[in-house]
């Protein structure tokens, strides 16, 4: 979706923070952050060697294709958070592997334990019962790649002053409202991708 329908969308569900991760690129959370009226969340999911890692309160982005631990020193050298994302996703095809997320699971700081795209649920299961036996803080994510789904999955937390410390102090007292989305939703992006190919965009 581009810049100014998020930023609409967010403003009709009532956000008043949140986190743009795209794939490989902080741009589109730059652009957001100019524009939105609301506190945004700098970050961008990452493909690391080793499957996807999502950093948080970035300043820089975080190149692909480097060993999962050092996509996660890249992260933390920033002074960002390390966010787990839908780690037990057998319908993606870059989630994170086993090996590698043995690796990184002690620097990690968030696990999602609900993402709004899982197919199955038990995914989400398995992802909140490795947060509670780590002792991990967790969120639910929309993982939003169109207006329709943001604001649909969301992370109640109280405020905080800006900084990733009070965010994950804030986090800590969160509720996590889960809704899944519909698994038609995969078409409308795959389509997404398609049209995108053929205009060369």
């Amino acid at each position: 979706m581009s810049v100014k329908s998020l930023v609409a969308r967010c403003l009709k569900a009532g956000l008043t923070c949140i986190a743009v991760t795209d794939h490989n690129t902080i741009e589109g959370a730059l652009e957001t952050a100019k524009i939105a009226p609301f506190r945004v969340i700098i970050g961008e999911e990452v493909k690391s060697a080793g499957g996807e890692l999502t950093g948080l309160f970035l300043k820089e982005p975080v190149p692909k294709g480097l060993p999962p631990l050092e996509t996660v020193k890249r992260i933390k050298a920033q002074g960002g958070l390390v966010s787990i994302p839908h780690p037990f996703d057998i319908y993606r095809r870059s989630v994170i592997t086993p090996e590698a997320l043995a690796e990184v699971l002690p620097h990690a700081d968030i696990i999602e334990a609900f993402n709004a795209r899982n197919n199955l649920q038990s995914a989400n299961r398995k992802a909140a019962d490795l947060a509670k036996r780590h002792g991990k803080l967790v969120s639910a994510v929309s993982d939003s790649h169109t207006a329709y789904e943001v604001g649909r999955t969301y992370t109640e937390m109280p405020d905080f002053n800006g900084t990733p410390q009070d965010f994950l102090r804030a986090l800590g007292e969160a509720k996590l409202v889960a809704r899944p989305t519909t698994p038609l939703i995969h078409a409308v992006t795959t389509m997404t991708k398609v049209r995108k190919r053929l205009l060369g965009r």
